[in-house]
């Protein structure tokens, strides 16, 4: 794709030409495949908004289905937070995951999370469920920070106050969030089937967590730091924070069938429901995550499953939870190995302005899975 250099006043023409030229046969049909355009942010093909005067056109962005691009043009801004948000859904994902045998591994290009997208298990949940709440956190934020045209604080977000503090300020706009993440994301879901519900009830799972964790926040004002005044809006959670709640709820996932009971297509009706495969168990809330495949064991590697196995992982051989060698290596043992390391240490600030530091060698040991 070549440059075009434009003035700023033909930016937003020229997108909306752009992206209305894509061929409308390779806008995104299957699960997931929107995930294509997690560097859009920092490329440099990069599908700058109007406030930019260069404008390269993102070959990621075939990716796409046609009303997923429509949403990109009316809201100039938006397709920075949207590539910003996956990014950060995909760093969380591998954090909450770094000590298990499933490490939320990624790959390049449009299958971005590899086959395991492909099988209805506890681990496709929590991909569907982080990557939602990822945009729907980053725009979020994004409108109260100014940077999508769109939108900006919530203003209505107020309730009756108190008295010694009152609404105010600038409250980051989760409506916004969920309404245009619920229209991006979800779009790129098609079908009638089980895999289908699935994923549009863990996609709203995501956002769900992100509303459910926003809090409080106050800024006091009066004599001396009395805080005889306090101004107060609602502000988003950390990513990490909603890690840490979809996390406990990839580990209480509820495995699910349809509300008619094994039939392979269902209605538009019976599509709303969903029953737990135990019917002594409750029937799944809007918070919860589901499944309804069995997960791989992700022991070895399986190029049909597109497992990579855990051979070669660093283990830890005193803990005996998830992250020790006897369970992440699968009882397949592991090898010790020792690694001289020299990092910077005894640092020293001196005025003004530099620090000095001495480089310390030491020895670390490393247990690898076999």
């Amino acid at each position: 794709m070549g440059h075009w250099t434009l003035l700023p006043g033909c930016v937003s023409a020229t997108l909306l030409l752009a992206l209305a030229a894509l061929p409308a046969a390779l806008a995104a049909n299957s699960s997931g495949r929107w995930w294509g355009i997690v560097n859009v942010a920092s490329s440099t093909n990069l599908l700058t908004d109007s406030k930019s005067l260069q404008l390269v056109l993102e070959p990621s962005l075939q990716l796409l289905s046609r009303k997923q691009r429509r949403l990109i043009r009316q809201n100039p801004g938006i397709l920075h937070s949207v590539s910003g948000g996956l990014q950060s859904a995909v760093r969380e994902c591998k954090w909450q995951f770094r000590n298990r045998r499933w490490n939320c591994p990624t790959a390049p290009g449009p299958h971005l999370f590899g086959k395991i997208v492909n099988r209805g298990c506890r681990e496709t949940a929590f991909i569907f469920a982080i990557t939602s709440a990822g945009v729907t956190h980053s725009v979020a934020r994004s409108c109260s920070e100014g940077s999508i045209e769109s939108c900006t604080c919530d203003y209505r977000r107020r309730g009756p106050g108190g008295p010694d503090w009152h609404w105010g300020g600038c409250s980051d706009n989760i409506d916004f969030g969920r309404v245009f993440g619920r229209e991006f994301v979800d779009s790129g879901e098609k079908g009638r089937d089980l895999r289908f519900l699935m994923n549009l009830h863990n996609n709203e799972a995501g956002r769900t967590t992100v509303f459910s964790e926003m809090r409080q926040e106050c800024k006091c004002h009066g004599m001396s730091g009395s805080c005889t005044v306090r101004t107060c809006w609602m502000r988003l959670p950390t990513l990490r924070a909603v890690g840490d709640v979809l996390r406990d709820r990839f580990d209480g996932a509820s495995r699910v069938l349809y509300g008619n009971r094994g039939s392979n297509r269902a209605s538009r009706a019976e599509l709303l429901r969903l029953e737990p495969e135990d019917p002594a168990h409750k029937p799944p809330s809007p918070h919860d995550l589901v499944y309804f495949e069995k997960s791989p064991n992700f022991c070895t590697y399986s190029g049909r499953l597109g497992t990579a196995g855990t051979a070669g992982r660093a283990c830890n051989s005193s803990s005996p939870a998830l992250d020790g060698c006897e369970l992440l290596c699968c009882g397949r043992g592991h090898r010790t190995r020792t690694q001289r390391v020299t990092e910077r240490c005894n640092c020293t600030f001196h005025w003004c302005c530099h620090v000095s530091c001495r480089n310390c060698t030491h020895t670390r040991v490393l247990h690898e899975c076999l």
